[in-house]
């Protein structure tokens, strides 16, 4: 159980109108200016946006995979350790970050997780 970088980035290119910003240590991705996702290569890790009640579940289920980044606005960000998820989760973690930051007319034809990992 792992996913490896390029398959993750993979994932996020498949979003709607998903870009990226790089700097030196972190890539973030936006949906239309709005944040919901980073990838920290260096630790193998990316950050997603989640709904509150989420990050706290999936950090109490599987510590050695989630961690609890920050909250704002509310919502709860978490840490995903790439080498402990499988693509399936993964995939739908990437989506529900993405969706909570679309605007709606994306949500209209909104992607599944099945198609995210045929990318």
């Amino acid at each position: 159980m792992a996913v490896e970088i390029t398959r993750f980035l993979r994932l996020v290119d498949a979003l709607p109108d998903a870009g990226h910003e790089e700097s030196d240590r972190y890539t973030a991705f936006s949906v239309h200016g709005k944040k919901f996702g980073y990838l920290w290569p260096r630790t193998a890790t990316v950050g997603l946006k989640q709904t509150l009640s989420e990050q706290l579940a999936l950090v109490a289920e599987r510590p050695e995979v989630f961690e609890v980044q920050f909250t704002a606005g509310g919502f709860g960000w978490v840490v995903v350790h790439l080498d402990g998820i499988d693509l399936d989760e993964l995939s739908e973690l990437v989506l529900e970050a993405w969706r909570l930051s679309a605007a709606e007319h994306l949500l209209a034809d909104l992607p599944t997780p099945a198609s995210l990992m045929e990318a």
